[in-house]
């Protein structure tokens, strides 16, 4: 069954307009009237409707039961993650998305290749908005991840932590993330991944002085679009979160 996001309330028995784009896949893919689907607002739960009417650009739906379906991790993971060249952002959030992080940071570092600024920094920050909406549809979370505004990495570092405990993946760390995970009891986690060539030395050594924990991905160096994903998996199955 078809799944869509709908960012409006979903009450069992009303009738709702179905966002404009997610009509004009509809009728691309000739879902008729009668037809049922599968619609969640971001909010967790998701509920059963049933096509109404159906146009090009238009299409309405009854709402006809609640399914109190949840699929998230128990442990809240935030991926901050160094901008990497290109568009690996994009990849980077879907995967995010698809293995559970909580929220998603893009962080401006020293190495970073890409700049971001202004009318730019908006229309990437709703385009990543846009990836996260779709890849929830696609791997059926109920819940959006939260995309935060690009920041720089200091500003960044002095937010309020709350009770996340901070994880900066490095591979000159004694210590590796696997072997840290399998002695912890699941917890609140904020993964701190560099761009192409990693945090500077100064950025290192701003995260340790902010309280990061120091882990490394083992032997191997891993490739920027690929730490944080693996870091996330290794949590979730180390955690018995799969």
């Amino acid at each position: 069954m078809p799944r869509f996001h709908c960012p409006q309330p979903l009450r069992p028995g009303s009738v709702v307009d179905l966002p404009e784009p997610v009509a004009h896949h509809l009728h691309v893919v000739r879902q008729q009237s009668g037809d049922e689907l599968v619609l969640f607002n971001g909010e967790g739960g998701q509920v059963r409707a049933r096509l109404v009417e159906i146009g090009k650009r238009r299409a309405t739906a009854e709402i006809l039961a609640i399914e109190a379906v949840d699929v998230e991790l128990p442990f809240r993971v935030t991926l901050a993650q160094g901008l990497p060249e290109s568009s690996k952002m994009d990849w980077i959030v879907e995967k995010a998305v698809e293995l559970g992080a909580a929220a998603i940071a893009p962080l401006a570092a020293q190495r970073s290749v890409v700049r971001l600024s202004g009318d730019r920094a908006d229309k990437r920050l709703a385009h990543w908005q846009a990836v996260v909406v779709s890849a929830s549809e696609q791997c059926g979370r109920n819940r959006l991840a939260d995309v935060a505004p690009v920041q720089d990495l200091q500003h960044w570092l002095a937010r309020p932590t709350g009770d996340h405990t901070a994880i900066l993946l490095s591979p000159h760390a004694p210590s590796s993330l696997a072997h840290w995970a399998r002695a912890q009891a699941p917890r609140d986690v904020t993964l701190l991944v560099g761009p192409e060539g990693g945090f500077s030395n100064q950025e290192e050594q701003a995260a340790l002085a902010a309280g990061a924990l120091p882990l490394s991905m083992g032997p191997r160096v891993l490739r920027t679009e690929t730490a944080g994903l693996a870091a996330l998996a290794i949590l979730a199955a180390t955690w018995d979160a799969l």
